[in-house]
C-alpha cells in the first residue's frame, strides 16, 4: 500500500470501548477510513454501525474482506466468547487482525517489581464451570437452629471455615466463635465479619484445636450450642510426606473438639469430611475416615450431644486447590497442568458446599452419628474442567500429552490465543475416581433433595474409640512412617493396591 495511501478500517467494540477507540484511531497520520462499526450498543455521532457483535458472521466478514484492510477489535475480558468467535470469523475470511486491550482490563493487571506487568486471571463464574444447579437452602430451619445461639467455628480461616462464618452470620447469632491457629486467616475472616456484619458479637480466638486442655478450658467457658468442625490438613501430596501431622491434626484434632463438646454438653456437633474418607487411597483419606469412626464412637457413649458429619467432593476455588492453581498459571503465562486425562471429582461451590452443611446441621436424627452425604452431581473430568476454565479466559485450550495420556485424547493443534494444558501425571496418593459413599454403605433421602443419610445397619464392629487413639499415639510418637502407617491399616479400610500407602 502507498505509504500516504489512508487505510480502511473497520471497527470491532463494546458501546463503552467504541469511543476510546475512535479517538485513538483519529490520531493517527495519515487518519485511517473508518468503513463502520460492529458494535454491542449505540454507535458515536458520525459512525456508521454496520450491525451488532453477533452480525459478524463469515458470509458479512467474507463480503467485507475485499473492501477493508484491517478490523480493529477492542473488547474487554467479559466478552471471551464473543471475542473468540469474532477472532475465528476475522480470520477465515483473512481480514488482518489488530486487537487493543480495553481499558478495563489494562487496570486489571498486576505490577511485578522486576518482572514487567503479569495480567491477572479473571473472575469467572466459578458454579459455570460445573454445569449444574446449587441446592438452596432452607432458611427457616437453619434459622432455627443458628438464630440467637452461640456458634463456634474451627478452622475458621479456612476455604470452608470462612464462608461458613459468612453464613452464620446472617443468621443473627448470639455470638459467633471464630477459632483459628492461623494469625493471617484469622486476622482476615475477623476483618470481614467487622466491615459485612458489624451488628453481630463475635470472638477472633488463635487456638490450635490438637491443644486438648486449651481446647477444653474454650469450648467450657463459651459454652457453645453448634460447633463446626472443619480445621483439618487436606492437601493430598502433602500429607503423604507428613504422615504424623496428619494424624495429629486429622484424628487428634477431632477428638480433641468432639470430646471438648461432650464435656461441655454442646447441642449440635458437625464433622467436615470428605469423599476422600471413602476407600482412602491415601493418608489424607485415611485420617478422615478415622475421625468419622472416633465421632462415630464417641456418639454411642455421649446422649446430650447429637454428633453428625458432612461427607463431600471437592469445592471449586478452596486454597490450594485447582481453580486458584490454574488462576496462578494462566497469570504467568501458562501453561496449565492436568495429572491425568482420565481423573474425574466430583465439584461444588464452596457457598453452596457451606449453605448445605449448615442445611444438614439442622436435620434431625436418632440413634448413631449420621453421615450426611452432599449431593454433588455427576463426576467432572478434571481434563474437561480445564478446558472450560482456560475458554472462560479468553483461550482456546489445547493439551499437551506428558507423563500419562489417555488413548482417547490427543493433543490438538495450537492456534493463536491458545493457552496448552500439560498432562504431568498422577501423583502420590491421589486416585483417578472419588466415591462419595462405600460400596456397602445404603443411601437414604432426608427431608432435604440436596443431602443423603447413610443408614446405620449396626452390623459393623464396634469402634473403641479410646483404644484406637492410644494406638495411634504410640505409633506417632516413634517417628516411624512404616510404624504409623500400619497403625492406620488396623483401623481403617484402604485400598492397598494404591503404592503411595506403602509402608517403605
Amino acid at each position: 500500500m502507498d505509504g500516504g495511501a489512508r487505510r480502511r478500517v473497520l471497527l470491532v467494540a463494546c458501546e463503552r470501548s467504541l469511543c476510546g477507540l475512535q479517538a485513538q484511531v483519529d490520531l493517527i497520520e495519515p487518519r485511517p477510513l473508518v468503513l463502520g462499526a460492529f458494535v454491542e450498543g449505540r454507535c458515536p455521532a458520525g459512525m456508521t454501525k454496520l450491525g451488532d457483535l453477533g452480525e459478524l458472521d463469515e458470509a458479512r466478514a467474507t463480503r467485507l474482506a475485499r473492501r477493508v484492510d484491517c478490523a480493529i477489535v477492542s473488547l474487554p475480558a467479559t466478552h471471551g466468547a464473543a471475542h473468540r468467535r469474532i477472532r475465528r470469523v476475522l480470520r477465515e475470511a483473512r481480514i488482518a487482525l489488530v486487537e487493543v486491550p480495553a481499558v478495563e482490563d489494562l487496570l486489571d493487571r498486576a505490577r511485578v517489581e522486576g518482572e514487567g506487568t503479569i495480567p491477572r486471571a479473571r473472575t469467572i463464574d466459578l458454579a459455570s464451570l460445573v454445569d449444574r444447579p446449587a441446592k438452596a437452602i432452607e432458611r427457616e430451619a437453619v434459622g432455627n437452629l443458628l438464630r440467637g445461639r452461640r456458634v463456634l467455628i474451627t478452622g475458621a480461616g479456612g476455604s470452608i471455615g470462612s464462608e461458613l462464618a459468612r453464613q452464620v452470620a446472617g443468621f443473627a447469632p448470639e455470638l459467633l466463635v471464630l477459632m483459628e491457629r492461623g494469625e493471617n486467616a484469622l486476622f482476615e475472616i475477623d476483618r470481614t465479619l467487622e466491615r459485612r456484619f458489624p451488628e453481630v458479637p463475635r470472638r477472633a480466638l488463635l487456638h490450635d484445636v490438637t491443644d486438648e486442655a486449651g481446647t477444653r478450658r474454650k469450648v467450657r467457658e463459651l459454652a457453645p450450642h453448634v460447633v463446626y468442625h472443619a480445621a483439618a490438613h487436606k492437601h493430598v501430596p502433602l500429607m503423604e510426606e507428613h504422615p504424623q501431622d496428619a494424624v495429629r491434626n486429622n484424628v487428634f484434632g477431632t477428638r480433641s473438639i468432639a470430646d471438648a463438646s461432650a464435656e461441655a454438653r454442646v447441642e449440635r456437633f458437625v464433622l467436615i469430611s470428605s469423599d476422600k474418607a471413602v476407600r482412602p487411597s491415601s493418608i489424607m483419606g485415611a485420617t478422615k475416615r478415622l475421625a468419622e469412626l472416633y465421632v462415630q464412637a464417641l456418639q454411642e457413649r455421649c446422649a446430650s450431644t447429637r454428633f453428625s458429619m458432612v461427607r463431600f467432593g471437592n469445592v471449586l476455588g478452596s486454597a490450594g486447590s485447582v481453580i486458584p492453581i490454574w488462576s496462578a498459571q494462566i497469570a504467568e503465562g501458562g501453561p496449565l497442568t492436568v495429572t491425568d486425562p482420565r481423573m474425574t471429582r466430583y465439584f461444588m461451590t464452596i457457598p453452596e458446599a457451606a449453605g448445605l452443611v449448615l442445611q444438614a446441621s439442622a436435620l434431625t436424627s436418632d440413634g448413631a452419628a449420621p453421615v450426611y452425604v452432599l449431593d454433588m452431581g455427576e463426576p467432572v473430568r478434571i481434563l474437561d474442567l480445564a478446558k472450560r476454565f482456560v475458554r472462560a479466559h479468553g483461550y482456546e485450550a489445547f493439551v499437551v500429552p506428558g507423563g500419562a495420556s489417555a488413548p482417547d485424547e490427543a493433543a490438538e493443534p495450537a492456534l493463536d490465543g491458545a493457552m496448552p494444558i500439560v498432562i504431568t501425571g498422577i501423583r502420590p496418593g491421589e486416585k483417578l475416581h472419588e466415591a462419595l459413599a462405600y460400596e456397602d454403605e445404603e443411601l437414604r433421602p432426608t427431608a432435604h433433595p440436596g443431602i443423603r443419610a447413610q443408614v446405620d445397619r449396626g452390623s459393623g464392629p464396634r469402634i473403641d474409640g479410646d483404644a484406637m487413639i492410644a494406638d495411634l499415639r504410640g505409633a506417632c510418637a516413634s517417628g516411624d512412617r512404616a510404624i504409623i502407617l500400619s497403625a492406620i491399616r488396623r483401623h481403617v479400610q484402604m485400598m492397598p493396591e494404591r503404592a503411595a500407602l506403602r509402608a517403605g
